[in-house]
């Protein structure tokens, strides 16, 4: 049996940079989604088109993966329009980390840091995070980007994989950890326009912010 391995969770070292991570989108289908309710579904969709752009705008290895789409449903149209030309990898495994294809295109980015997003949190998530952990990955979870059968199973989906060696995430504090410095220009343009798009309270304090300067900027 693997032992954990574990990873630094403090310093500079912990933090995700554009240049560390990459993404794992899993299962966000039609069947799934209408199973959620520890969540809004409007939302939590929102939320992981939000994740996906963000990995885009910075260059982020992003898969995505789903489980017998001929009866669950294809991935949501609105997260495979982030990336068009990508057929996601269609499973037979509940369990992502048991899928040879899924691990093989992981382990060819030669990245270890991983950043995950599922449905459901206490199934389709929690397995490859902990067999991931165990197998000597360092592995972050997106949990607003998520979503269980409930609140109970949501919940206690994120304690497991915490106790398991699991970092949580939302979806902005992943855009922020990629950011970090706003003297990186290259990647604000691209960034403000997901806050504009999906970022809520906050994207219209952005835009507030933009009509008192006096500039359009895409408000």
């Amino acid at each position: 049996m693997a032992a954990a391995v574990l990873f630094p969770k403090v310093g500079l070292e912990a933090m995700l940079t554009p240049e560390n991570c990459v993404l794992v989108l899993i299962d966000h289908q039609a069947f799934q989604v209408a199973g959620v309710r520890n969540i809004d579904p409007q939302i939590m969709i929102n939320n992981t088109v939000a994740l996906a752009k963000v990995a885009k705008a910075f260059n982020v290895p992003t898969l995505l993966t789903t489980v017998i789409k001929d009866r669950g449903g294809e991935l949501l149209k609105a997260i495979q329009d982030v990336f068009p030309d990508q057929v996601p990898i269609d499973r037979t495994t509940i369990n992502t980390w048991e899928d040879k294809a899924c691990v093989d295109w992981v382990k060819k980015t030669g990245r270890k840091k991983v950043v995950i997003a599922g449905l459901w949190t206490e199934i389709c998530l929690a397995f490859p995070v902990i067999q991931a952990l165990g197998e000597g990955w360092e592995v972050y979870f997106v949990t607003d980007a998520s979503g269980g059968v409930s609140t109970e199973a949501h919940d206690r989906g994120v304690q497991r994989m915490i106790q398991a060696g699991g970092v949580p995430l939302t979806w902005i504090v992943f855009a922020s950890e990629l950011q970090r410095d706003w003297a990186r220009e290259s990647t604000v343009p691209a960034l403000a326009q997901v806050l504009l798009d999906h970022g809520g309270a906050t994207g219209t304090s952005l835009a507030w912010e933009w009509q008192l300067l006096g500039s359009h900027g895409g408000a």
